[in-house]
């Protein structure tokens, strides 16, 4: 068995770019930002080192990329890697590692305000509903209503296995 599967949690480094291919599907790529920080262990001094990365997001979720994400907003990925190459216009072959977007989870939205909206995207979803994000400082709802206000889709804490 193979697989090939990534996981990135960072920020954005640049507005979603939207597009339409001649075949008509929907694409986005995004830039994302990724650091880790260790402790250097011969100076004892923290360190840190950022990755960017090319994410390639299709169909829906390249609309939701493009209406809800913009630079610096926090988000996960989840996908696969990919390599692309091609010849370029000198006659050199040329290659391309991407991450291809499988799924997407909004990030937090800025505390004390709602995460801003390019000016161009604002009448577009004036009137579409929400998508939920998970919001850091929220707390965790009760568990001790009784059944029948439960959504049947909920998972509630008794039943998890573990």
């Amino acid at each position: 068995m193979n697989l090939n599967k990534v996981y990135l949690i960072g920020r954005l480094a640049s507005d979603p770019e939207f597009r339409t291919t001649p075949s008509g599907q929907e694409v986005a790529t995004l830039r994302m930002a990724t650091n880790r920080v260790w402790n250097d262990r011969a100076s004892g001094e923290k360190k840190q080192s950022t990755e960017f990365h090319t994410i390639v997001v299709w169909g829906r979720l390249a609309q939701i990329a493009n209406q809800y994400l913009n630079k610096g907003a926090m988000a996960m990925i989840e996908g696969r890697l990919q390599t692309r190459s091609w010849e370029g216009q000198d006659g050199v072959k040329r290659y391309r590692t991407e991450i291809v977007a499988e799924n997407l989870q909004l990030g937090p939205k800025p505390k004390g305000n709602e995460t801003p909206l390019r000016e161009e995207l604002k009448p577009a979803i004036a009137n579409k509903e929400e998508i939920p994000v998970v919001n850091e400082d929220e707390p965790l709802r009760s568990t001790s209503s009784s059944d029948s206000e439960i959504e049947e889709d909920e998972v509630q804490l008794k039943d998890v296995p573990f």
